[in-house]
Formats: structure tokens, C-alpha cells, sequence
């Protein structure tokens, strides 16, 4: 098996190499990931600039792979397109330098390596590690292994897209795996209003992810107990159900000149 390796924490990222070590245990691995951080650019590409490609070694001296200047995105399709002689059979994103559950997933740069991976038709899973004092990623990349190749076994079809989150070594060895769909509430956002030194206001966002939650069971909630949580998702944004509906509304008639 081929497996094409990215994140959007950058290629130095510790929960990257974690995950090569385990990944390299099921196939053939090749790292193509972000130069720097990339972190909530969501599914940007770059359009106006031009990407560049480095070769990028590992503390042993060996080659890890190949650091883009540029976006998660731009990583799997410069990686499809010219970076690899034949798409890769897996796609995995991560891991993640923090929890990407409920919304965070609209903004999350690692789950949109994935969901790129899937427009290619190719199966694909964003791993993320939940935030906490310390990050075990061994023992999440271990895990994370666990979950590939349970969802591996199963033969998804071509595109399949998952979303997968650990929880922190923090909250003690995970109860188990939860299949769950994507929370859509608001949690712990907001700004903090400050001045900087010549007086002009200025504002911080700030983040308290949640410890423990009540409510209709989700990747947030079975997160916060402890859960590692799978959740299959999609891409077409489109609301099927009420497509009839809107096709039976009144539309005014367009008249030309």
C-alpha cells in the first residue's frame, strides 16, 4: 500500500513523524506537508504565488520527504498532480496538534488535506490529537494505526473521508472508539479586547476547549469522555432535501434587455 503522508502543523511536526513510524509498519510512506505551521487556513489554496518544493531529512540523515510552501490542500494536489508517479491508495492527515471536532472541522487545514484526498477519489483520514499539558504522540500515532487499519479492513469505497480524534493522554488510556457524528455547537470562543502601546484597541481570540459537555451524543461530547471518536464525512455541501422544496418557490421570470 501507498500512503501519502501530510498535516498542517508543518513537516517538522512532532505528531507527524510519530505517525510515519507507525504508518510505515502498514505501507509504503511518503511525507509531502506544509514548510511552516499552517493551522485554521482551512481548505485555502494558493493561486497568486508560486509553491516551493524541498527535500526535507530526518534526524537520522535519511530523507523524510518533501516540505511545500503552501497550504494542506496545495500539498495533496501537488502531490497527486506531479509530486508522485501514481496517486497514492491512502491519504492520511495529521497528527494534529490539537482536536479537530465539532465545528473546528470547517476550519481545520488538516481534515481539509483529507477532504482534498477524497476529491481525488482516494480514501482518506484526518488524525488529530486533543490539546492537553502534554501530547503523547507515540501512543496517539499508535492508536491512530489501530483506526486505520480497522477502517482499512472494511474496504471503504474510493473517497471514503473519516475524521478521527484522540483524546489526551491527560484524560488516561481511551475508553474505546465511538462512531459519532460532527457536533455543530459553539464552544469556548471568544475575544479578548486589549490596547497595545499607543492606545489602539486591538483583539486576541481565545479557545477553551471543552472538559466535559451534556447533550445528543457527538465527537465533542465523546471526546470529553474519553472516547477516540470516528466520524465519516462529506463534502457535498449541498442540502438535498430541500432541494424540492426551493424549486417550487415563485421564482421571478428574467427578461433580457
Amino acid at each position: 500500500m501507498r500512503i501519502l503522508l501530510t498535516n498542517d502543523d508543518g513537516v517538522y511536526a512532532a505528531g507527524l513523524r510519530a505517525l510515519h513510524k507507525e504508518l510505515a509498519a502498514i505501507g509504503e510512506v511518503t511525507v509531502i506537508a506544509p514548510a511552516l505551521e499552517q493551522s485554521g487556513v482551512g481548505h485555502s489554496i494558493t493561486l497568486l504565488d508560486p509553491l516551493i518544493v524541498k527535500t526535507v531529512d530526518d534526524v537520522d540523515g535519511s530523507q523524510l520527504g518533501l516540505s511545500v510552501e503552501g497550504s494542506p490542500a496545495d500539498c495533496v494536489k501537488l502531490a497527486v498532480y506531479e509530486l508522485l508517479d501514481r496517486p497514492p491508495d491512502l491519504i492520511v492527515s495529521g497528527i494534529n496538534h490539537g482536536a479537530n471536532a465539532g465545528i473546528n472541522v470547517l476550519y481545520s487545514g488538516t481534515v481539509a488535506a483529507a477532504i482534498e484526498g477524497a476529491f481525488f477519489e482516494i480514501t482518506s483520514i484526518a488524525v488529530s490529537l486533543e490539546f492537553g499539558e502534554h501530547f503523547d504522540f507515540p501512543g496517539a500515532a499508535r492508536h491512530a494505526r489501530r483506526v486505520i487499519e480497522t477502517i482499512l479492513a472494511h474496504t471503504p469505497r474510493a473517497g471514503s473521508l473519516f475524521n478521527v480524534n484522540i483524546p489526551s493522554a491527560a484524560r488516561g488510556e481511551p475508553k474505546g472508539i465511538k462512531v459519532v457524528p460532527m457536533g455543530v455547537g459553539r464552544h469556548g470562543e471568544g475575544f479578548e479586547r486589549r490596547r497595545d502601546p499607543r492606545g489602539r484597541t486591538y483583539y486576541w481570540m481565545t479557545y477553551a476547549p471543552p472538559y466535559r459537555l451534556e447533550g445528543e451524543e457527538s465527537d465533542v461530547i465523546s471526546l470529553a469522555d474519553g472516547y477516540i471518536t470516528v466520524t465519516p464525512l462529506q463534502f457535498d455541501m449541498t442540502r438535498h432535501g430541500q432541494l424540492d422544496e426551493v424549486r417550487s418557490w415563485d421564482w421571478p421570470p428574467l427578461h433580457r434587455g
